[in-house]
């Protein structure tokens, strides 16, 4: 028999954890993080919740701001938010993810980065109650005397279970010894800082566990970890990256962030807003229900660019960035084009762009979507299992053949 909770778990407290929990890959060990959050509702006591960013580049892009957005959430709940730039782990060079050393960067490319990092990071969080830290004020005061005992606290043996470094010493890749140092310091910042709870991408989920493991050593109550996917970019499937070139900045102007959003998938855009909307679940849930019996999923496009839009810019900018992108998808359609009437809707893409004779075969049509030929209302159409629902849209192949179709049951 399980031993009663030391704090009530209230439905507030319910609540928190289901925000806790919202688009996230792992929250471990949730138990813990329940324990947690019960404790902070029963006391009044915040909890101190960190994520810690190396300015490695000085633009963000709406990738970046997916563990921003939950950091968001959980500051609306009420607990201390810091925001961590991490100029000291930014001179070792994390390799996470990584095939081979990472060059460090200088101490002038960190700081000209660290200048546009929370300014940008403030278009997401409440700066007014967000606590702004450098771990180079814990990390450069412990000399080489705290670093030696920093790393006796931990194993090479466990470092090298890490899933990078095990790949590297298997091919015969080198591994430097500052390397090994990151986990440790990034893990030393969750000691310096008494976290409760860290947050970082999939990628990062070994750092974050060293962090509990060297608060236990230090004595302290080990923090949580929870880790947030990480988004595909406008193609779907690589992840968000400038030098994929799948990228939004969230310093791009209010129109090419706009047209940006509407160029995804229609399937990808439910996970958009599940990792970038701020819109209750259920409200998200009744949309997607509305798009699967009918309803034209360029409408809730729509909504998912404007809401973008107006976080970065404002309403009004979302408005005018809307407006933009209608008149530049109606501007390249002919006075006169042929009109067609067709059944049997929600009809799949291919199927429809052969009835209405704008292509020979269905291959031809998952062709010409695979190329970024097709558009319908003007949004390119990326998704080749797109269903279209039933009413009247322009379709466009290539550069010069048009179609206006009404779509009927």
């Amino acid at each position: 028999m399980n031993p009663p909770p030391e704090h009530p778990v209230t439905d507030r407290v319910r609540e928190a954890m289901a925000v806790s929990l919202r688009g996230c890959e792992e929250l471990l060990p949730q138990e813990d993080w329940l324990k947690k959050l019960a404790r902070s509702e029963a006391t009044g006591q915040p909890l101190r919740i960190k994520l810690g960013l190396d300015p490695t580049a000085p633009d963000i892009h709406v990738g970046h701001t997916v563990v921003l957005n939950k950091m968001r959430q959980l500051q609306d709940l009420g607990h201390v938010v810091i925001f961590l730039i991490g100029d000291f782990t930014s001179m070792i060079g994390d390799p996470s993810g990584r095939n081979a050393t990472r060059p460090p960067l200088t101490r002038e490319q960190i700081e000209a980065n660290a200048q546009t990092y929370f300014a940008q990071a403030g278009m997401v969080l409440d700066r007014a109650k967000t606590e702004i830290r450098y771990n180079s004020e814990w990390s450069d005061p412990l000399g080489a005397r705290g670093m030696i005992q920093l790393a006796s606290r931990y194993t090479l043996a466990r470092m090298l279970e890490r899933d990078d470094f095990s790949k590297r010493l298997k091919a015969g890749a080198p591994i430097s010894v500052h390397e090994l140092l990151y986990p440790l310091m990034q893990g030393y910042d969750s000691v310096a800082l008494k976290s409760d709870l860290e947050l970082g991408g999939t990628d990062q989920k070994f750092n974050l566990l060293v962090g509990r493991a060297l608060q236990q050593e230090y004595g302290q109550e080990p923090q949580c970890i929870l880790t947030m996917p990480l988004l595909e970019g406008l193609d779907g499937v690589e992840k968000m990256s400038k030098s994929k070139n799948n990228y939004i900045g969230i310093t791009e102007d209010a129109n090419t962030m706009f047209a940006k959003t509407m160029s995804i998938s229609d399937e990808q855009m439910w996970r958009w807003y599940t990792l970038l909307s701020f819109r209750p679940e259920a409200e998200i849930g009744r949309l997607r229900a509305e798009v699967a019996g009918g309803r034209n999923p360029m409408d809730a496009k729509v909504m998912l660019a404007r809401e973008i839009t107006a976080r970065f810019h404002s309403g009004p900018a979302a408005d005018a960035a809307e407006q933009d992108f209608r008149r530049r998808a109606a501007g390249g359609v002919p006075d006169e084009i042929p009109e067609v009437s067709l059944a049997g809707a929600p009809l799949p893409i291919g199927a429809l762009l052969k009835q209405a004779g704008l292509v020979p075969s269905t291959s031809e049509a998952m062709r010409m979507v695979e190329q970024g030929g097709v558009r319908i209302d003007g949004a390119v159409v990326s998704d080749k299992a797109l269903k279209v629902a039933a009413g009247t849209c322009v379709v466009q192949v290539g550069k010069r053949k048009f179609v206006r179709v009404t779509l009927g049951t």
